[in-house]
């Protein structure tokens, strides 16, 4: 399934099922209205989303509506805990506060592309075997970073679980394409692999990690040289070309007289 948090006025934004086309869109009310409730139980509550997900993409649903990424939040706005595991397996952690997908940059950075795992509950000393039993949802995200300071996170629209992901998702390890949009023009994709259910092991290597906290497998580092005014559009996608968490879209600030 694939799951996002509209902006309501509060903190956390309202859940909602999206399809899997990510044309339409559908409330969680009546199951749950934030997505921490559903890490919080999630053998009681994610069956019954599933439920929703099914309707909602089979057209059985007469309350959906037109999903419209710019309304998102981060699915997780108010992550307990952030943290970023390198390739060497050094790790950064940060606050837990998450930008929306479509949230301007205060001034240029060094962009940094994740992929993030939001785990359950897991104990401490866990094996990536383990933590891959965690982990409840996959998202996309940015770090963005001044001199090695975290400005802001930015992450994409959507979590989903990995059965979602289709052939991206193969032997634990996600394989896709990273295409992007500077000013408009094209950027030669790349080609990406993470195994998310390795850096959940890492951070778990020495504490016990609970239900809605992210853990970031780093990938290669943007290397653009932004400036003020810029615009920056990126996106996860299988090999067809299938958005896997839908877009982040970033402006940076311009300079002001």
């Amino acid at each position: 399934m694939k799951l996002a948090s509209y902006a309501d006025g509060s903190r956390d934004g309202h859940l909602v099922v999206v399809s899997r086309d990510l044309t339409q869109a559908h409330y969680a009310t009546g199951i749950a209205t934030r997505l921490q409730q559903v890490l919080d139980d999630w053998g009681f509550i994610a069956p019954q989303l599933e439920d929703l997900a099914v309707q909602l993409n089979h057209g059985k649903l007469r309350h959906a509506f037109a999903f419209e990424p710019e309304k998102c939040l981060a699915p997780l706005p108010r992550a307990y805990g952030w943290a970023v595991v390198d390739a060497d397996g050094g790790v950064q952690r940060e606050a837990g506060s998450i930008s929306a997908p479509h949230q301007p940059l205060r001034a240029p950075a060094q962009g940094r592309p994740v992929l993030a795992a939001i785990t359950g509950d897991l104990a401490a000393a866990s094996d990536p075997a383990a933590a891959l039993d965690a982990l409840r949802l996959l998202t996309f995200a940015l770090d963005w970073r001044i001199d090695g300071e975290l400005l802001a996170t930015q992450c994409a629209p959507l979590a989903v679980t990995p059965d979602e992901l289709g052939g991206a998702w193969s032997g634990a390890r996600l394989q896709a394409r990273l295409l992007a949009l500077h000013n408009g023009s094209k950027l030669e994709p790349r080609d990406v692999a993470a195994s998310p259910g390795e850096a959940l092991a890492r951070l778990a290597r020495l504490r016990a990690l609970r239900a809605g906290q992210l853990a970031g497998a780093a990938l290669e580092p943007l290397g653009l040289a932004l400036a003020p005014g810029d615009s920056l559009h990126l996106d996860l996608k299988t090999a067809e070309g299938v958005s896997l968490f839908g877009a982040i879209d970033l402006d940076i600030a311009p300079d002001t007289p």
